[in-house]
């Protein structure tokens, strides 16, 4: 299994993202943070949002090794995301 995060921030905007979230609680981010500031991945999945300053519509996918998506979570609201518990029960019904 691997996380990707995708953002369509550059590398600074990034870095400061990162010390944040450090700065929060404990804890590391073991998981790689892309960049996609031409937009490629979000627009492969559609969720680019016209309205959101070029900010992409919050969105957690589970992907299987074979690249089919198995799960997705789309919110217009940024506020809005999968627990962990719904990311959980979709790793766990992977084949």
């Amino acid at each position: 299994m691997q996380i990707l995060a995708v953002s369509i921030d550059d590398h600074e905007t990034t870095r400061q993202f990162v010390q944040k979230l450090k700065e929060r609680g404990p804890g590391e981010l073991d998981f790689p943070m892309l960049e996609d500031r031409s937009h490629r991945v979000i627009d492969r999945y559609g969720i680019f949002n016209p309205d959101g300053r070029g900010w992409p519509h919050p969105a957690t996918y589970v992907i299987d090794k074979q690249g089919v998506v198995r799960w997705k979570f789309v919110e217009v609201d940024y506020k809005k995301r999968p627990s962990n518990e719904q990311i959980l029960q979709a790793l766990r019904k992977l084949p």
